[in-house]
């Protein structure tokens, strides 16, 4: 009993902090979702009503899935070239991961539109190239988006893969190309299989960050394309509808907690995110 009390003397500090700086906000974004601009479900009943609302939801959902379909095809090939690497050029490779991540994102979004606008320089390396005879509009879409999305998101996609691929034993693979298994065949019967959690890890942590994302897409959509998170924004600092906003804010916690309530009943989150440890 001393034992216990004690334990709850230690996490009591923790769990008050927390309660009253996250989750007394959210039942405050809850409460107001349910009652402005009066008390019901008439901001809910906007999501099967509101084309600008489906539009705004489809949108997200669409660049979401996009995003991270793209930033794990890039990311598996990177991980996989890191994990087969000698531990000296891993080292360098894990480095060449992680500095993007110490860049501003907000200087990488105004990066990206100064290399992706009519003037830019893809565009001119196109023109000059003889592909293309005029510029295309590469920014300020979906297009750039998803563009700007996947270079932020290929570092996230890479560290749980990566992780779960350096838990592989190396004699497993050798084993099997003792055996006669082609390259291919190692790499489809053994090494896929085996890189699986990483994958799916990796695969849960990108699209819920991508849900929330905000800089990125207001920069590189111009205010063209909306998705949640600016759209909620629009509401409540422009537009002063309290309710939509938190209404959308409500829905997009529900997504994510969602996400990994599914995730967590098919594989096991401790194990994805522990690398198996």
């Amino acid at each position: 009993m001393r034992r216990d009390a004690g334990w709850w003397a230690l996490i009591l500090p923790a769990f008050l902090l927390m309660t009253a700086f996250y989750v007394t906000p959210i039942l405050q974004v809850l409460a107001i979702s349910f009652t402005e601009p009066q008390p019901g479900l008439g901001n809910y009943e906007r999501i099967f009503t509101s084309e600008s609302v489906q539009r705004v939801i489809a949108t997200t959902l669409r660049i979401c899935v996009v995003t991270t379909a793209l930033a794990l095809a890039l990311g598996y090939a990177l991980s996989y070239r890191i994990a087969l690497s000698s531990p000296r050029a891993q080292r360098w490779w894990i480095l060449a991961v992680l500095v993007p991540l110490w860049i501003s994102v907000l200087v990488r979004a105004f990066a990206w539109v100064t290399l992706l606008r009519r003037q830019g320089l893809v565009n001119q390396t196109l023109m000059e190239a003889g592909v293309i005879a005029e510029p295309l509009q590469l920014v300020w879409n979906e297009f750039g988006i998803i563009v700007g999305m996947v270079h932020y998101m290929v570092p996230y996609a890479v560290l749980p893969m990566l992780a779960s691929m350096k838990e592989i034993d190396p004699r497993l693979l050798a084993a099997a190309r003792g055996l006669g298994a082609s390259r291919v065949t190692v790499f489809r019967r053994v090494f896929l299989p085996l890189s699986l959690p990483g994958l799916i890890a990796s695969g849960v942590l990108v699209f819920i960050f991508s849900l929330g994302f905000y800089i990125t897409p207001a920069i590189l959509g111009g205010g063209k394309t909306l998705m949640v998170a600016e759209w909620i924004s629009l509401q409540i600092l422009d537009l002063i509808r309290w309710g939509l906003g938190t209404m959308m804010a409500t829905l997009l916690v529900v997504t994510i907690l969602v996400t990994l309530a599914v995730f967590s009943r098919v594989v096991d989150i401790r194990r994805l995110f522990g690398a198996g440890g």
